[in-house]
């Protein structure tokens, strides 16, 4: 979806109006990976339509981009309603945490040494 190329400042606004909808709402996510992979897809779909300049199909990215954006919006409250752990990469710690007051005690799984 042309920023530069479409030919109507209001369709501009609308097209740029819609990405940063869509990356807010993928920064909803509770899991790391839904959040990075939703970014990521958002991006890749603007860059790959970026060259298009006939305003009908800009008009049907346009929607296109509103449909995934509802469902994104109904992904992300799924996403909130079940806890995860936090991912290393995320700054969480590894490991069943169990303890108090700040501590960290760790707790072996059992099962096969």
């Amino acid at each position: 979806m042309s920023v530069a190329s479409a030919s109507g400042g209001e369709t501009a606004r609308q097209v740029l109006s819609l990405y940063r909808q869509l990356l807010r709402q993928g920064n909803q996510f509770a899991s790391y990976n839904f959040r990075e992979y939703s970014k990521r897809r958002t991006r890749d779909a603007f860059r790959e339509n970026r060259s298009v300049e006939d305003q009908r199909r800009v008009q049907e990215l346009v929607q296109d981009g509103l449909k995934q954006l509802q469902m994104l919006k109904r992904q992300t409250v799924i996403s909130q309603m079940y806890q995860q752990d936090r991912l290393v990469v995320e700054g969480g710690i590894s490991g069943k945490d169990k303890g108090g007051k700040g501590e960290i005690m760790r707790q072996k799984d059992t099962g096969w040494d």
